[in-house]
């Protein structure tokens, strides 16, 4: 991801327009926290005033056709990335890249930048180095691989594949290496960031590489995936659009010399609505090739960046689901204008706001980090993300999730991460449930949706988006419902009534699991603060914190007997930013295969507890709580509200 300047959350950040970070002064951070502090406490104040007028909305009726034929799934999620490529190898980022690719049914790539800088690994922040090569006096190149093997063996290990991306310059290539390193985590000022001096050194760099991937790696042409560089159009790259060109056309030669089977593509733009992407299609199709001198170069995939926007409106954060979107559109348009509209399309940064290692003390409006709104926020982009796809005629095959892990920052200190000092945060437990999804995609209608266009149009700004995606796999029925809106405030909890119309043969009774995360199931955050915000957990305390991160059971598993008209009813309470998977299985076992799709008794969250922490909803199959109840409970997850927003600080 590009450094952003703190606090500017506004759509021009997103679109690249911003070459050169500014740096913002004491002062500036000052006013700044002293601004965030009066909207913690107003916030809370206007939650426990609105909980007395707050009003259970209306009944959101989905229905699923387990029926019908289905579609494939488009599994888009299972991508992720970061900076720091040195964090891959510390003990925190081992255990987070295992927890990544045991969160998905798909195939985890993982993508980092600084992979070919030079230097001697130490991890940093926004900086990473493998000391891939350098040069004897005389200029000749020596390669070292070790520190480039421990980073790809710990990604293999865990069992996802690299996306590779293909930077930055070695310094004993750069034709400016001094000074070689950033000043800063929010500058783009280092000699790592600018053309190599010799084309054909940097080609045979790539080559011997490749070369030594592939002796080491199995199916490395098959399983990874690669991409040219990060964000050329701004200041990843302090060259002109013709030199990334020559440089995309000697790194295509090079790679395919060794691995002719390898997907290479690019120009990971910060800015798809600018002009860098389509003249770089323009070159790829038509342009003068630098290595050849023929018309044209291989692309393979084609690859852009989309960033959100956060920010505080009045007294609350707004996030901007419609603004990332329309970003997404705006790259789609450009390869669906080009020659290139058939070639897979992979988003290797698609995030709600630009600045992963901007905490919220400097950032106020990214408190939606450590809260399950980042999560609905996902998997509801991933599915328009889908609906855009169909809509424009293009083909989405990965939209990567920029966050990892900050090793040695304090607790919960609102980076853009997955998990903190080992604890993983509400969104990679909302991953754990969207990973889940496997087999045909079933047609799912809600009455809570909204339509594509609306939400490019206007966002989630009236009405939360009720919302689901649904499968079968094998006998399995999965089912994952969520609640969002752009305004993180606090509302009742929404009733869901799920129907189900079950394949012919179902059986006359069925298994049904529940699994969710909300502010009070799959957690750790909300618990932390419970503890008293410590900076150093006790064991104990850390314990409750590793037992509170996994999506629970809602209630446990249960057996209902299946209509008459084949169906199955489900009704919950789905409060906002919450995320449900409801998994429906024959209860006679009959073509389940031993599956688990759902985690049902025996997944993460199965004891008797999981199912008594309510949190403001519960759920029970054709037998809905009774409205006083729902409304103390609602009031109970406003009071967790407050606890969250005014402990942010």
């Amino acid at each position: 991801m590009r450094p952003t300047t703190p606090c500017r959350p506004t759509s021009s950040l997103s679109t690249g327009s911003d070459a050169r970070p500014r740096r913002w002064g004491i002062v500036a951070a000052l006013v700044r926290h002293r601004l965030y502090r009066r909207w913690t406490l107003t916030a809370g104040l206007l939650a426990l005033t609105g909980a007395a007028r707050a009003q259970t909305p209306a009944t959101v009726n989905v229905s699923v056709d387990a029926t019908a034929a289905g579609t494939p799934l488009e599994r888009v999620w299972p991508f992720h990335g970061y900076d720091e490529i040195n964090y891959t190898t510390t003990p925190e980022g081992e255990a987070l890249l295992g927890a990544i690719a045991a969160a998905h049914t798909a195939p985890v790539h993982v993508r980092n930048h600084f992979l070919l800088n030079t230097g001697d690994g130490t991890p940093a922040m926004k900086w990473g180095s493998t000391d891939v090569y350098t040069e004897d006096a005389a200029g000749n190149p020596i390669y070292s691989w070790t520190l480039t093997d421990g980073i790809m063996d710990a990604i293999t290990g865990a069992g996802a594949f690299p996306f590779v991306e293909i930077g930055f310059m070695p310094e004993a290539l750069s034709t400016n290496p001094l000074p070689y390193q950033n000043s800063s985590t929010t500058t783009l000022d280092g000699g790592c960031f600018y053309p190599p001096t010799d084309y054909a050194k940097w080609a045979d760099l790539i080559r011997a590489w490749a070369m030594h991937a592939d002796g080491r790696y199995p199916n490395v042409a098959a399983s990874w995936l690669w991409e040219l560089w990060n964000e050329p159009d701004v200041g990843y790259w302090n060259g002109t659009l013709a030199d990334y060109a020559k440089l995309y056309d000697y790194t295509e030669a090079a790679l395919h010399a060794v691995l002719p089977n390898a997907a290479l593509g690019g120009p990971a733009v910060a800015g798809a609505g600018g002009s860098f992407l389509p003249q770089f299609l323009e070159h790829c199709a038509t342009g003068t090739n630098a290595v050849t001198g023929g018309t044209g170069t291989r692309l393979d995939l084609v690859t852009f960046h989309a960033k959100g926007s956060v920010a505080l409106s009045g007294d609350h954060v707004e996030m901007d689901l419609g603004n990332q979107l329309r970003l997404h559109q705006a790259g789609f348009s450009a390869v669906a204008l080009s020659q290139f509209k058939s070639t897979p399309i992979y988003i290797t940064e698609a995030d709600p706001d630009g600045c992963a290692a901007c905490p919220v003390s400097d950032t106020p409006a990214d408190a939606y980090r450590t809260s399950p709104a980042y999560g609905a926020y996902e998997i509801s982009m991933m599915k328009h993300s889908l609906e855009l796809e169909a809509q424009m005629g293009v083909e989405l095959r990965g939209l990567l999730t920029w966050a990892f892990t900050f090793p040695g920052t304090p607790y919960f200190a609102g980076y853009r991460v997955l998990a903190s000092n080992g604890i993983h945060l509400p969104v990679l437990s909302a991953f754990e449930l969207l990973g889940r999804l496997d087999g045909t995609r079933l047609p799912l209608a809600s009455g809570g949706a909204h339509a594509l266009d609306d939400i490019l149009a206007n966002g989630v700004r009236a009405e939360p988006e009720i919302d689901g995606l649904a499968t079968l796999n094998g006998a399995a029925i999965q089912v994952l419902v969520w609640n969002y809106h752009d305004d993180l405030v606090t509302v009742a909890a929404t009733p869901v009534h799920l129907a189900i119309a079950v394949p012919a043969g179902f059986g006359p009774s069925a298994r049904v699991s529940h699994l969710r995360v909300d502010e009070s199931h799959g957690d750790a955050y909300t618990v932390w603060v419970s503890q008293g915000m410590p900076a150093s957990p006790s064991d104990a305390q850390a314990a409750a914190l590793q037992g509170a991160m996994d999506p629970a059971l809602l209630v446990p598993d249960s057996t209902v007997a299946v209509g008459a008209v084949a169906s199955v009813g489900v009704d919950f309470d789905l409060p906002r930013f919450g995320v449900s998977l409801v998994t429906i299985l024959p209860a006679d076992g009959a073509g389940d295969g031993g599956t688990d799709a759902g985690g049902g008794s025996g997944s993460s969250g199965s004891t008797g507890g999981a199912g008594q922490r309510g949190g403001g909803c519960s759920c029970r199959v054709d037998d809905r709580r009774d409205a006083d109840a729902a409304a103390l409970l609602g009031m109970g997850l406003l009071v967790l509200f407050v606890r969250r927003r005014r402990s942010i600080r």
